[in-house]
């Protein structure tokens, strides 16, 4: 899969390459938008979390936000486990990345890994 994420000393890294895993990780539905991180480590609701962001081969943004979603493992359905965060007012430039991107799919309603 295109996304990947891992914790380095803290810090989440994901990397998103294709707008199908892209599509799969938005959660446009959050008040300043939102991203799916897969992850094993255990994480809370409320829980702030620093992001490194590649998205379609750009260069990696720093990007805050909190915990607002849990999957944990062994959730039903074959949920991957992860995070949903939700990420702080300042990073709007990000979710405007991300809408052009998925301009036209945002109102699919095909799953994602939240919903």
């Amino acid at each position: 899969m295109a996304v990947s994420a891992s914790p380095k000393g803290g810090i989440l890294s994901l990397t998103i390459k294709d707008k199908q895993s892209l599509y799969a990780a938005y959660m446009p539905y959050l008040t300043n938008g939102g991203l799916f991180i897969p992850t094993n480590k255990e994480y809370q609701i409320g829980e702030e979390v620093f992001m490194l962001v590649s998205l379609m081969d750009d260069d990696k943004m720093p990007i805050a936000g909190k915990v607002v979603w849990v999957t944990p493992m062994g959730a039903e359905g074959g949920k991957k486990p992860g995070i949903g965060v939700e990420l702080s007012e300042k990073h709007a430039h990000v979710v405007q990345k991300i809408e052009t991107y998925l301009a036209g799919a945002i109102e699919s309603d095909r799953p994602t890994n939240t919903m």
